[in-house]
């Protein structure tokens, strides 16, 4: 289990692109448009391909289509928070071993409610840049890892 602190810069709104050549593909989700955003460029420099979701119900919703390697959750959402959605995700056979970081203020009982939903990481905002890619590329390749050997990724790796 993952919790790391650091600070933000912000940037804007969203949705997907294509990177040749990525190193894994994540699905961000967060109702805060510049959050989304920020989150959104910093992978993408560091050659992640990238979709975003407003909220737990659109994360839910484009999970199947964009089938990510990594996902990223906001807690405090509308329609769906970011518990709701981890937990929806480790239910669905589908989608139980896809790694997931929570990106919050992450208190101590966002910490105890996520491991509880089977979060695998935790980024608390504000966030440096640098640390929020070495989060998400741990969980990538841990994923890749687990693949190779032939066991599905997420929990417990």
């Amino acid at each position: 289990m993952e919790v790391a602190k650091t600070r933000t810069r912000g940037l804007r709104a969203t949705y997907s692109r294509v990177v040749p050549g990525a190193s894994g593909r994540v699905l961000v989700v967060d109702d805060n448009k510049v959050i989304r955003q920020l989150i959104k460029v910093n992978l993408e420099l560091e050659g992640f391909e990238v979709v975003t979701a407003n909220d737990g119900a659109e994360c839910l919703d484009v999970v199947h289509r964009v089938r990510p390697d990594a996902i990223t959750l906001d807690v405090v959402m509308p329609r769906l928070d970011g518990f709701g959605a981890a937990a929806q995700l480790r239910a669905d056979p589908r989608t139980r071993h896809v790694p997931v970081a929570i990106v919050s203020a992450c208190t101590q009982h966002e910490v105890e409610a996520g491991i509880a939903a089977g979060v695998d990481a935790f980024l608390a905002k504000p966030f440096e840049p640098a640390e929020l890619v070495r989060v998400v590329r741990r969980l990538v390749e841990r994923k890749d890892r687990r693949e190779r050997k032939g066991a599905p990724a997420g929990r417990g790796a």
